[in-house]
């Protein structure tokens, strides 16, 4: 159910895939957790780790998509070996998945251009190992789009100049090409560029954290720009920058799998053998709990992320129920990451804290992650738009198939317009739900069934619909609805043991009574809905044998994964 570098042999990937995976594992292998942590105290540019990634043509293979793969057919860019990726560069740490990870956002408005000659030096530029930045955010406004700073001046002629600064740009010391987002001076256009970070008017302010990966602030000084470095403008920029953060955004997930997939066999290796008061950790009740909570919850990420994947690589311009499924990776799944690092931190204590350990480094990559690329909250307001039509005007859709063929998804550089998210519809919940007949999920659907009532029949007013905190609250619970969901259609696919997913909605139905309890606390509930939100608590299932199963399926990791630890 989850990754162990040292036994996976990719079966499900091609060879060329198959031995970019493995080759990258042997990477981080052979240089050691002692190199690793030592490079990560010191802040040391991962320059071996960008050679590797060029010899091996890592994200030339991996980033290009086959139209500009000059025939090369392991070329292509195809989501669920992206996210094997993704999966493995987060296992060894969240500042190499980084420069994975803002590639990708560089890249994206340079695909998703309408300007074929970039796309071609582009693809020209990964194939010599080059890495790209994304220049969306700056200092003063974030990543506010409608407040950007930088203007490009239009000189005539197909001439520009660019002014302006930058902010929280990965990997805008190396990178090879920077999109960078700006208005035009007189007409307020959004617009996209390519510039140079070694070009003489790229000035490198600072890395602004500190890291070992490097997060730049930059400043354009009268940076010359033609039209051959105009990526796209007006209305169509406006949508690159929006759907390149859905591709981009996508990953967080898939980075928090793998730190918390490390730090689980750390914990589980460490408590192991850890002797107290004449009794090993793991035979305490508490810890049980602790790892059996952390273990389900890690493999229920994994799994749904695993399906929204399915939905990421089917979308197209007639069925966008992607919008939903992915901010949710980002979003919930990271959430659960902090959640399940929460867990084994109990478990482990202050050995977490000690600088041989991963953990260290875990405990704080987990944090970063729901607030990159959007905050929760941004995306948790993305995700309210979609409950109306989600409970209430379910359309009819082909069933997605498990997606792991050898495919470009070529949709993601194809997205089109940003609006209408109120228009989606998504097929009917109640298909997966009504697909199993289990003590848990039965009073999950319960739980669904008030929720449901509450949405029509104690529909917040006016009032409380501009109260952010208290729409939030609702969006949690609707959140773990469409959760549920994708995970009992994994269950399908997958043929997931029932003790499995039993013991996964034991926590769901956990959540949602929490989250029910803050929503009848909230200053501004009313009687009925307060009323609504008690009936929404309810207990999980007691089942001692299920749970006794379920412990020693987590406690069977033990001694089953350490990263090697060579002296340095």
């Amino acid at each position: 159910m989850l990754l162990n570098p040292k036994t996976e042999k990719f079966d499900h990937l091609d060879a060329k895939s198959r031995e970019i995976m493995s080759k990258t594992i042997d990477f981080f292998e052979s240089r050691g957790k002692q190199q690793l942590k030592h490079d990560s105290h010191e802040r040391i540019w991962y320059d071996d780790f960008i050679n590797f990634l060029k010899d091996n043509e890592v994200f030339a293979t991996l980033l290009t998509p086959s139209e500009f793969a000059d025939g090369n057919p392991d070329k292509r860019w195809d989501t669920h070996r992206n996210c094997d990726f993704n999966e493995i560069t987060g296992f060894y740490g969240l500042s190499h998945w980084y420069t994975w990870q803002v590639t990708i956002l560089g890249l994206g408005p340079l695909w998703m251009g309408n300007n074929e000659e970039i796309k071609k030096k582009t693809a020209k530029l990964l194939q010599e190992g080059g890495i790209f930045a994304f220049g969306l955010s700056e200092r003063t406004h974030g990543a506010d789009l409608y407040s950007s700073d930088m203007i490009l001046t239009d000189l005539g002629n197909g001439k520009y100049v660019a002014d302006g600064g930058k902010y929280y740009i990965g990997n805008g010391n190396k990178a090879a090409l920077v999109s960078t987002f700006a208005k035009d001076s007189e007409t307020g256009d959004y617009v996209w560029f390519a510039v140079e970070s070694d070009h003489e008017n790229y000035e490198l302010v600072k890395n602004v954290v500190n890291w070992d990966g490097y997060v730049a602030e930059y400043a354009l000084n009268s940076y010359p720009i033609t039209d051959a470095d105009i990526l796209t403008q007006g209305r169509e920029a406006w949508d690159s920058a929006l759907n390149t953060v859905n591709v981009g955004k996508f990953n967080l997930g898939w980075a928090s799998i793998g730190i918390c997939t490390h730090s689980y066999y750390e914990a589980i290796n460490h408590a192991a053998q850890r002797n107290l008061f004449g009794k090993f950790v793991t035979d305490f009740t508490h810890i049980k709990q602790l790892f059996v909570d952390a273990y389900t919850r890690l493999v229920t990420m994994r799994i749904f992320a695993q399906r929204a994947t399915d939905y990421q690589r089917s979308a197209s311009s007639e069925d966008r129920r992607y919008l939903l499924y992915n901010p949710m990776v980002k979003m919930k799944v990271t959430t659960q990451g902090e959640e399940v690092i929460n867990l084994l931190w109990d478990v482990i204590a202050a050995r977490g804290f000690e600088k041989d350990m991963y953990f260290e480094l875990a405990v704080k990559d987990i944090r970063a992650l729901p607030k990159l690329e959007g905050t929760v909250h941004v995306n948790m307001a993305l995700i309210i738009k979609f409950m109306p039509n989600y409970f209430f005007n379910p359309g009819e859709f082909p069933v997605i198939p498990k997606r792991d063929d050898p495919a470009d998804d070529e949709f993601l550089f194809n997205q089109g317009p940003t609006k209408g998210l109120g228009k989606i519809q998504f097929h009917d919940y109640n298909i997966a739900y009504n697909s199993v007949d289990l003590p848990n999920t039965n009073i999950f659907k319960e739980q669904i069934e008030v929720l449901k009532d509450f949405l029509m029949n104690a529909t917040p007013d006016a009032e409380q619909a501009k109260n952010i905190d208290f729409l939030l609250t609702i969006g949690e619970l609707f959140t773990l609805v469409a959760y549920g969901q994708l995970i009992l259609e994994k269950r399908t696919i997958d043929n997931l043991k029932d003790d499995l997913v039993e013991q996964i909605f034991d926590f769901m139905i956990r959540d949602f009574s929490k989250f029910a309890l803050q929503l009848f606390s909230k200053t501004d509930s009313t009687e009925k809905q307060m009323e609504l939100a008690m009936k929404m608590i309810k207990k999980p299932v007691v089942d001692h044998d299920r749970f006794n199963r379920m412990c020693e399926e987590a406690y069977a990791l033990r001694d089953t994964y350490a990263m090697s630890d060579k002296d340095i």
